[in-house]
């Protein structure tokens, strides 16, 4: 576009310049020029306005379509995961100390956030995340999740010990907003036990939105 309009800039520098072939008298020659550079003038007013204009689509285009490769790497990043504790029914605990609980048994990891030999998820992009817990446990002994996010404790379930109650479930959901590296587990309260199996205790989540 921009080679168009500097042909047709020298086009009409040209055609004024071949007015003026030495072959016309003074006067007319004065005439056809003031009659002429004027229209000229305006056109090359109008050229270097339609030229800023252009640049200007050309950056908003550019920008357009930084976004929209923007756009489509967030909708290209999926992250979900499911692990069960495992454990073929066994209680797992108790233990003298808060432990970090390993699921054992991948049910799904979208994305290979969720580490099967550390029991933690590291979030590989910044956004917000939802994670739940669940568990089954008997009643002899107290039943203890908590969901950390890093260092800190975000949400957790408890029961408390019963004589008439043989076996109790708990469970509990957080949305988190994560930086990129974050990591989130489940710690099993000290002195506190949970059942092994791949069907009553797991732990989940996934991403909802990139920021």
């Amino acid at each position: 576009m921009r080679c168009t309009i500097l042909s047709l800039v020298s086009l009409f520098c040209g055609l004024i310049l071949a007015q003026d072939d030495g072959n016309t008298p003074e006067t007319e020659k004065t005439s056809e020029t003031q009659s002429c550079f004027p229209d000229t003038c305006n056109l090359l007013k109008e050229f270097g306005s339609l030229r800023e204009k252009l640049g200007i689509m050309e950056t908003r285009l550019k920008d357009s379509e930084n976004q929209i490769l923007e756009l489509k790497k967030k909708e290209t990043t999926k992250i979900a995961f499911s692990a069960a504790i495992g454990g073929n029914g066994q209680q797992i605990g108790p233990f003298n100390t808060d432990t970090t609980l390993i699921y054992k048994t991948v049910i799904t990891n979208i994305g290979n956030a969720y580490n099967e030999s550390t029991g933690i998820f590291t979030a590989p992009v910044a956004g917000v995340y939802y994670f739940t817990i669940f568990c089954h446990a008997g009643g002899d002994r107290e039943g203890k999740l908590f969901l950390y996010k890093n260092d800190d404790l975000v949400v957790m379930t408890s029961d408390h010990i019963t004589q008439y109650d043989g076996a109790d479930n708990g469970g509990n959901a957080v949305f988190l907003q994560l930086q990129q590296r974050d990591q989130v587990y489940v710690r099993l309260a000290a002195n506190s036990h949970v059942w092994g199996s791949d069907l009553h205790t797991t732990f989940s989540g996934f991403l909802v939105t990139q920021m």
